[in-house]
């Protein structure tokens, strides 16, 4: 093992033992190397003469460009557009987000967590936190209405398995359930990984108060069992709250899980994909939650080198250009209303579609799962599979619609017009009707 792996891997065990359990055996091997790049660093902070250390070309004291590309970005300066990013992002960007994570989030503060660090949106982040924590075999329980793509990364990559509980039960989030199947999978295991995902895709739903604070209590009475949790919040969707039915939270399960209890370390994955409605930018971030306050600097200094070395190793790092457009939005003092302006109009379409899919003609066709949030919802069909309706809806009637399971059919209503809703529902009660 590299000595700087081991000397990480030292003061990790003499601050957090249970952190250190909890990583992967690539995890322990993981480290930032002394080379290229902090000797660049180095360079650049007290090379005043003549700095030739770092692989760009420069010209005329600043980084050489192509005039084709730079007129198509003139608000922006050569030095935030071409130079290579540090592998944990714009220092400027990370801590704007610490302050966005700060403001939206109240249960963090007092509480010590880390500077959030730049990935290539949460997808890349969900990849590293896979390398820095899950082993061949290891167990990753998460809800069993989830995203495709945790299958194609903990699972076909990293060759975890998955276990999944029912999501709901009644109107809600299953809590009991969720407990459940906390204590059946950690029995012989000394960690556990957790997958919270909320607003969830493909649901559209995110917990009630009273629901966040129960699966707070499951997690906290299983880690004082002795299973070491490592808990991942991805936050996708987050800030999309519209309130369907009755209140939801408002901010993450990050917040109340950090400095929660030792054997907890909670990972926040979010990023402007969404809240900022900037999907081809591929900007996200990776905040780790440890789980108790002391020692809690050291856990994320140890944890951030780790995750900066895995970024060298992958990607070296994140666009610069995608993290300055990011950095100056959030600084922009219109940027709040600019969101706000925007979740109105996904809010409308989210109220309409709650409104139609609800009207007692179409029972007879589905019935609806809970949403009041994000980018989906999912009705249950009746009477026939969601693949075969999802592929007469597009050769009969033009209409693109995602089966998720069996029954299970997702509509995205982020993408549908307000006046669109009634007319897609009626077509696809149409085309079931069509095929029972």
């Amino acid at each position: 093992m590299n000595p700087l792996a081991s000397e990480l891997n030292e003061k990790l065990a003499k601050n957090a033992p249970e952190v250190f359990a909890m990583l992967s055996d690539y995890g322990r091997r993981a480290y930032f190397p002394k080379g290229i790049l902090t000797q660049s660093a180095e360079a650049k902070a007290k090379a005043h003469r003549f700095n030739a250390t770092i692989g760009i070309a420069t010209e005329g004291g600043g980084p050489m460009y192509l005039d084709s590309i730079q007129q198509r970005v003139p608000g922006l300066e050569p030095k935030d557009i071409y130079p290579y990013a540090p592998p944990a992002g714009r220092p400027g960007l990370r801590d704007a987000w610490r302050k966005k994570l700060l403001a939206e989030n109240p249960s963090l503060a007092g509480k010590t967590f880390g500077e959030p660090v730049t990935t290539s949106a949460i997808t890349h982040g969900i990849s590293v936190t896979a390398e820095l924590f899950v082993d061949p075999g290891d167990v990753l329980l998460l809800p069993d209405k989830l995203w495709g793509n945790y299958r194609l990364c903990f699972e076909n990559h990293f060759g975890a398995k998955i276990e999944t509980f029912p999501f709901f039960e009644g109107e809600g989030f299953n809590v009991a359930g969720f407990g459940e199947a906390l204590e059946r999978n950690a029995q012989g295991r000394d960690k556990l990984i957790v997958l919270l995902n909320f607003p969830n895709n493909p649901t559209g739903y995110m917990p009630t108060p009273a629901e966040g604070e129960e699966i707070v209590k499951a997690l906290r009475a299983q880690a004082e069992r002795g299973t070491k949790l490592v808990v991942l919040t991805d936050d996708a969707y987050f800030g999309l709250f519209f309130h369907l039915g009755g209140d939801s939270m408002t901010e993450s399960l990050f917040g109340p899980l950090t400095n929660l209890h030792p054997n907890i370390l909670a990972v926040k994955l979010d990023g402007a994909t969404k809240e900022l409605f900037v999907w081809g930018l591929r900007c996200g971030f990776l905040t780790f939650g440890p789980g108790q306050s002391q020692g809690a600097e050291a856990v994320c200094d140890v944890l951030d080198a780790k995750v900066r070395g895995l970024i060298r190793a992958g990607v070296s790092n994140v666009p610069h250009l995608s993290q300055s457009l990011i950095q100056f939005a959030l600084e922009a003092p219109e940027v709040d209303a600019e969101r706000q302006a925007k979740a109105d109009i996904l809010c409308a379409r989210a109220s309409r579609v709650y409104e139609i899919s609800h009207q007692p003609r179409f029972k007879e066709s589905w019935d609806v799962y809970p949403f009041n949030s994000g980018y989906f919802m999912l009705i249950e069909l009746k009477g026939v599979e969601a693949e075969r309706l999802r592929v007469h809806l597009l050769d009969q009637h033009g209409v693109g619609l995602i089966a998720t399971g069996k029954h299970d059919l997702r509509v995205a209503f982020s993408c549908l017009e307000v006046d669109d809703v009634e007319p897609l529902f009626e077509i696809v009660h149409q085309a079931i009707q069509e095929l029972i």
